[in-house]
């Protein structure tokens, strides 16, 4: 009796996925999900729970295909709706990623975070920003290891302390624009000189003062807080500039040591007047047609001819051309 040969199965299932895993009581609970929603999902970008897993389903180990028992569900979570336990495990748990992912993840955070340094920074001495590279580099210098559970702006402005004690760098100034009625001027120019503004002018008009200052961005929450309480709600804050930075940008300098064009020179030849090269070897029908175009361009006067003497050795059918 023969039988059927069975050829083994290539395709290792629920492996190209991403997988949430939660412990509780004792247990482990996993979740297969798409890649790249889980973190959709939780930003709050991705609404559909269906686009987010790929089976509500609850495992004790995904890879091996092992479901989790009703038993350990209800000790755990109290209930055996899978919908429920999913959202849980997809709110708490913890996402499983490869090596390669993770190192992915933690470059592209670390160009984020010296991204917002370049937007938000300058040199104190120039006024200027730094470049990518530059902040990267001294990223690189203070040991700055990025962390995947806060966001960039928020540790771009953590490690921000730390790179002023070894490199001159700075938080860019806001620009603003304050109005007051003219009663208040002086308490704002007191509250600005507190806080080590600087002052770039004042105009008083139909009995309100306006001040362009420069402050630092933590400085904004107390002028909100002046104009509400102090001046009741008749103030105004306009927001001119969120860093402040030098309008001359980074080898702008170099412009300068160009010389302007001189005006009083000719322009030069167009370039369809192009040089009539003659030769003593050449047929005079041809020197001759030669001598027709430079007449009927105008260019008799601006040209140059550039006697290069007999080409000796040619074939005779070339001789002419």
């Amino acid at each position: 009796m023969s039988r059927a040969v069975k050829q083994p199965v290539g395709q290792k299932r629920l492996t190209n996925i991403a997988v949430v895993r939660l412990k509780k009581a004792g247990k482990r609970f996993e979740v297969a999900c798409y890649r790249n929603k889980v973190s959709d999902w939780r930003a709050g970008i991705e609404k559909d729970l269906d686009e987010v897993l790929q089976t509500t389903a609850i495992f004790s180990n995904v890879g091996k295909g092992v479901m989790a028992a009703k038993e350990d569900l209800m000790a755990a979570f109290g209930t055996s709706d899978e919908e429920k336990i999913c959202l849980e495990i997809l709110a708490k748990g913890e996402l499983q990623v490869s090596d390669k992912e993770r190192q992915s993840q933690q470059d592209n955070l670390f160009k984020d975070v010296a991204g917002i340094l370049v937007d938000k920074t300058v040199n104190p001495e120039t006024s200027r920003p730094y470049t990518l590279t530059m902040l990267e580099r001294a990223l690189r210098d203070v040991h700055f290891n990025p962390d995947s559970k806060k966001s960039a702006k928020q540790q771009a402005l953590e490690v921000l302390p730390e790179l002023q004690k070894r490199f001159p760098i700075q938080r860019a100034r806001m620009r603003l624009k304050l109005q007051v009625p003219q009663q208040h001027q002086q308490e704002l120019l007191d509250m600005l000189d507190g806080n080590k503004a600087t002052v770039e002018g004042i105009e008083q008009a139909a009995g309100n003062s306006t001040v362009i200052t420069q402050v630092e961005p933590g400085v904004f929450r107390e002028l909100h807080n002046f104009m509400q309480d102090t001046t009741n709600r008749h103030g105004r804050i306009e927001v001119l500039s969120f860093a402040v930075m030098s309008e001359a940008a980074a080898g702008s300098e170099d412009f300068n040591t160009i010389p302007a064009a001189d005006t009083d020179k000719p322009p030069p030849a167009p370039a369809s007047a192009a040089a009539v090269v003659t030769s003593p070897s050449r047929p005079a029908a041809v020197r001759h047609q030669q001598q027709q175009q430079q007449q009927q361009h105008g260019s008799a006067a601006g040209s140059v001819v550039y006697d290069r003497g007999p080409i000796e050795g040619l074939p005779e059918d070339f001789e002419s051309r």
